[in-house]
């Protein structure tokens, strides 16, 4: 075993269990410049909202590789966080694999901390297009500073709410909530009947941490302190009673949600018996606008005050959203570099970017095709949201800590379903996911 794939193993010890290698392996070309006869690789996550427009998105971009270089694409995909990072795991370690990578920005400390991933040089960055092509904001967190990135900005993913403006409208609120007490006030007035005040994702792969870090950091709690983890914090529990407590305290969502994803979610409020949604994305524009809320609804910033609050404190961060989207990772190993750098600048045009919107409701990282949608007012908060995005910890430990947030939703989940969580329960779930996030604090690089 070579010494980068011994760094590599030390840096991914105590993830997720190492699992046998990818089917999918990387060309063995020589990295020319022409394709033809060659397949360049990609993992790319499914997109379960729109299964079957990603397909005909690939397809198209297949098409255009292959007319560009001769070379044809092998997709492959990924449906949850914890598969992501065992895909990333288990090619570092075979030396094998994707030749690109298309992963969420949160995770890209992780792949970092394991060596096996393209450092982009200006070289890199002039085979692209530039480093300038990009929305500023969204290389925030390609790398742990400007000289050393490893992550291409591909599309920008701020997370907001929307509200159904006729129901709130009946109920008599005038402006949508600016805190997280104010949204479960709103709730409860707008929950009667068969309608409910909030639609929750209780049962997402990647919903659940990203309220709780949200609170926890406008409360001035950043998780990671440095090289100590802050999850067994008031701040953390309070964040995790408030989540929990929407449905079994305040009763403002429908049950159902215990068992919902994201989709399921954003299809039941698009069925126009729910006043708001809380964490989604420009991509449910689409949904929405295909639903019994076409033309009543619209998008506002998360809540930026943490539960118990009024006022955010003098320590708490305006995190309206996480520093969220996808980046674009050239491995390593990859015989492949030179097809899949012009892979790369292909997705990452302005026209691709574009029409990449158009189908999927992705947000350009591209900064002229992100520049020709601030037209469109329906963007007005996501444009926000991302210039008030934060971005997470870049620390190689991230996405086990992240896994950690999750999992104590996970373990939750029969107790929601019975409709009640101890805060006894709470904080048990809390010391555990601490101690995870510790233990791979003290062994990240």
């Amino acid at each position: 075993m070579g010494s980068r794939t011994l760094r590599a193993v030390v840096a991914l010890a105590g993830a997720t269990a190492l699992t046998v290698a990818l089917g999918a392996c990387g060309g063995d070309d020589d990295g020319g410049g022409s394709g033809g006869g060659k397949t360049l690789n990609v993992l790319i996550g499914a997109n379960t909202q729109y299964p079957q427009e990603q397909q005909d998105w690939q397809k198209s971009v297949s098409d255009k590789f292959k007319a560009q270089t001769g070379a044809d694409v092998k997709w492959e995909t990924f449906a949850s966080a914890n598969d992501e990072l065992t895909k990333i795991q288990t090619s570092v370690v075979s030396g094998t694999g994707p030749d690109v990578y298309a992963i969420g920005t949160t995770l890209t400390p992780t792949a970092y901390s394991t060596k096996a991933f393209v450092t982009l040089g200006d070289k890199e960055w002039q085979k692209i297009g530039g480093k300038d092509k990009f929305v500023p904001s969204s290389l925030g967190i390609s790398g742990p500073d400007a000289q050393n990135q490893i992550g291409i900005p591909w599309v920008g993913r701020p997370f907001v709410m929307v509200y159904n403006t006729e129901l709130l409208k009946a109920a008599g609120i005038t402006k949508p909530a600016t805190t997280w007490d104010e949204l479960t006030q709103h709730a409860k007035q707008l929950t009667k009947g068969d309608q409910y005040g909030l639609a929750v994702a209780y049962k997402d792969n990647f919903d659940p941490w990203k309220f709780i870090w949200g609170m926890s950091v406008q409360a001035g709690n950043p998780i990671v302190d440095g090289k100590t983890a802050r999850i067994a914090d008031p701040t953390v529990s309070k964040a995790y009673q408030t989540y929990f407590g929407w449905l079994t305290k305040d009763k403002v969502v429908d049950p159902a949600a215990v068992g919902w994803t994201n989709s399921q979610a954003i299809a039941a409020f698009a069925k126009g018996k729910t006043g708001y949604f809380a964490l989604t994305s420009a991509l449910a524009a689409k949904t929405l606008d295909a639903g019994a809320v076409k033309g009543k609804w619209a998008f506002t910033l998360l809540p930026t005050v943490p539960p118990g609050a009024t006022t955010r404190p003098a320590n708490g961060v305006e995190a309206a959203s996480i520093l969220s989207g996808d980046n674009l990772l050239v491995a390593d190993y990859s015989k492949n570099q030179d097809l899949a750098f012009q892979f790369v600048k292909l997705i990452t045009d302005q026209d691709a970017q574009l029409d990449i919107y158009k189908k999927l409701g992705q947000l350009p990282a591209n900064a002229a095709a992100a520049q020709t949608l601030l037209s469109d007012p329906r963007l007005g908060a996501v444009v926000e949201a991302q210039k008030k995005s934060v971005a997470t910890p870049f620390t190689g430990a991230w996405a086990d800590i992240q896994l950690a947030l999750t999992n104590a939703v996970v373990q939750s989940i029969p107790d929601l379903s019975s409709g009640s969580i101890s805060d006894a329960q709470i904080d048990s779930r809390l010391a555990a996911a601490q101690k995870t996030a510790q233990s791979s604090l003290d062994r990240a690089k």
